[in-house]
């Protein structure tokens, strides 16, 4: 890429698509559901109060999947306007489960040291445009996790069909992908393409320990826990 795009500039991305946006994304990703279904397996029958948090929630449709096993969702984005989406959508939610909103940066969550019992951090990660960002709200995410805890990370990948590179690639590339409003307006979306070799190196660096980690449907996906961290 010619020029590095600044995260103010990733933000204003999704300002000006991001009700174009939230109509294509009604459905949470199966591998959010599988992840939620797990965190459900090792509460058991009577789960204590916990609290849940979705890093770069768009318009809500994970944070809504995380909200059946939690009793309070973090819901965070660095788009207003996606959080305006996410607020209409979380609406009509299951009453019983507390909603909190931020406005806020995945290198910098305003969010208390160990604080979160399962946080999903689904296709936000490769739009932070430096390689010490992504660390950064890496280890952010350990922080904020609570010993015990555990999150679902995912980011594209170098293995997607879409790209001419290979899943062998030992580092990834920045790229964009362009978004094409409904009046043809076109507006480009930066993304760091990982390698699948580089996800995990990025992980380990961040101070994330890997419980799992796997290819899917294009993306590089990881279940972690904060190192050190035991409940």
């Amino acid at each position: 890429m010619a020029d590095q795009p600044t995260r103010g500039d990733v933000r204003q991305t999704y300002e000006t698509i991001a009700g174009h946006f939230s109509q294509t994304r009604e459905y949470a990703w199966p591998e959010v559901e599988a992840f939620v279904d797990d965190v459900a397996d090792e509460q058991g029958a009577e789960p204590g109060a916990t609290v849940g948090l979705d890093v770069g929630c768009g318009n809500g449709r994970h944070a809504e999947t995380l909200a059946t096993v939690v009793d309070r969702v973090l819901a965070l984005d660095a788009s207003l306007g996606l959080l305006a989406e996410a607020r209409d959508r979380l609406a009509d939610a299951d009453p019983e489960t507390q909603f909190d909103l931020l406005a806020g940066d995945a290198a910098r969550l305003p969010v208390a040291d160990g604080a979160v019992d399962a946080a999903v951090y689904v296709a936000t990660l490769h739009h932070l445009p430096s390689r010490d960002e992504r660390v950064a709200s890496l280890s952010e995410l350990g922080r904020v996790l609570a010993p015990g805890g555990r999150a679902l990370v995912s980011a594209w990948s170098t293995a997607h069909d879409r790209f001419d590179a290979s899943a062998d690639d030992e580092r990834g590339f920045d790229t964009t992908v362009d978004w094409t409003l409904p009046d043809g307006d076109v507006v480009p979306r930066y993304y760091h393409v990982y390698a699948p070799a580089e996800f995990e190196r990025d992980l380990r660096e961040s101070g994330l320990a890997v419980v799992d980690s796997r290819v899917s449907s294009g993306n590089c996906y990881a279940v972690v826990r904060p190192e050190g961290k035991r409940p």
